[in-house]
């Protein structure tokens, strides 16, 4: 239905950003993103834009990584996610790297105005640090738990690569206090991380997440992300690039993913952007093609949400240079 950037390409508030998410309050749209001179340099902080009477606000930096006088450190893919009964939270994380970093939320009573001082989610003695919800927003159970969906990459021994592994953080108290499920795969068969949760009529829950192998894989849960299948491979491809999915409100299963590998000819890689329906999370349809003209940064990290009048939106990184908003009509799907 229509296709913006959140900011022109020729006039950005920083020279590069990534990873977007976003959610809808009563105000309307908000969006988040981390940005900076590039992704891993202590000035990316968290930025917040809002859409206003039908255009996007200035991004304005809401979250850095500043430790003292003399330290900061980057921040990294934010989260939005609005409880039922709760305050507007936004995730995210702070450190020097994937393998160091912690979990770090604050929050909003007037929908993402104004923000609450940060805090640190804590830490568990399976996994560490509390990360949060890693990339792809949380879902909120009937009876008001929070699932955070995570993943965590292992250094491994040789100093030279990570083991990724996918896990969970279960919450019953709108946030105060988290317990952690997982990890769910042994980072042998399949590295994989940033799941995204689907839900079934049945109870089952659902994650698709990305991989290392080419592939998205999938795992399952029939009793409310307590325990969870063995991890496979969908017919998805993937070329080791982060996805996010919803469960629309007739039922039908939408993904927002790169659906390419690393190899052959362009476009290749994150140079393509999909979508694709499932009525079953089995057997996945691509019904459209959101990008595929190549450009040096591609298009990656997609969000995805339906708003209360059935239209779905994507957020993704536009280049890293901006932010893509699009909308469309899942009746027309």
């Amino acid at each position: 239905m229509s296709g913006e950037l959140l900011y022109p390409l020729d006039n950005k508030p920083t020279p590069e950003c990534h990873a977007s998410t976003l959610v809808e309050t009563p105000d309307g749209l908000v969006a988040a993103f981390f940005a900076g001179t590039y992704e891993s340099h202590p000035d990316v902080g968290i930025w917040v834009s809002h859409r206003v009477d039908g255009k996007w606000s200035w991004p304005k930096e809401v979250a850095d990584g500043v430790q003292n006088d003399t330290l900061r450190y980057p921040c990294w893919n934010p989260v939005l996610f609005q409880p039922k009964g709760g305050d507007l939270m936004l995730f995210y994380k702070v450190g020097p790297s994937p393998q160091t970093w912690w979990g770090m939320v604050i929050t909003s009573k007037d929908n993402g105005n104004t923000w609450s001082e940060p805090r640190k989610l804590g830490e568990d003695a399976k996994i560490g640090h509390l990360l949060g919800p890693i990339k792809n927003k949380p879902i909120q159970l009937a009876d008001g738990t929070i699932i955070n969906p995570t993943s965590i990459e292992y250094p491994k021994e040789d100093g030279e690569d990570q083991d990724w592994r996918v896990y969970f953080e279960i919450s019953r108290d709108l946030g105060q206090t988290w317990e952690v499920v997982g990890p769910i795969n042994d980072g042998v068969e399949f590295d994989a991380i940033q799941p995204s949760i689907l839900t079934y009529p049945d109870g089952k829950l659902q994650v698709i997440c990305r991989s290392r192998q080419d592939v998205l894989v999938q795992s399952w849960s029939e009793d409310q992300g307590r325990t969870w299948s063995k991890m496979t491979a969908t017919a998805l491809p993937n070329p080791n690039s982060g996805t996010d999915a919803v469960t629309l409100r007739d039922g039908r299963q939408l993904l927002v993913y790169n659906h390419s590998t690393r190899q052959g000819e362009e476009p290749k890689g994150r140079n393509m952007l999909n979508v694709a329906l499932s009525d079953d999370g089995n057997t996945w349809t691509p019904v459209m093609t959101l990008e595929n003209e190549p450009i040096e940064d591609g298009y990656a990290y997609p969000a995805v949400i339906q708003s209360a009048d059935g239209k779905v939106h994507i957020t993704y990184t536009y280049d890293r240079r901006s932010v893509k908003h699009v909308v469309l009509d899942p009746e027309r799907l």
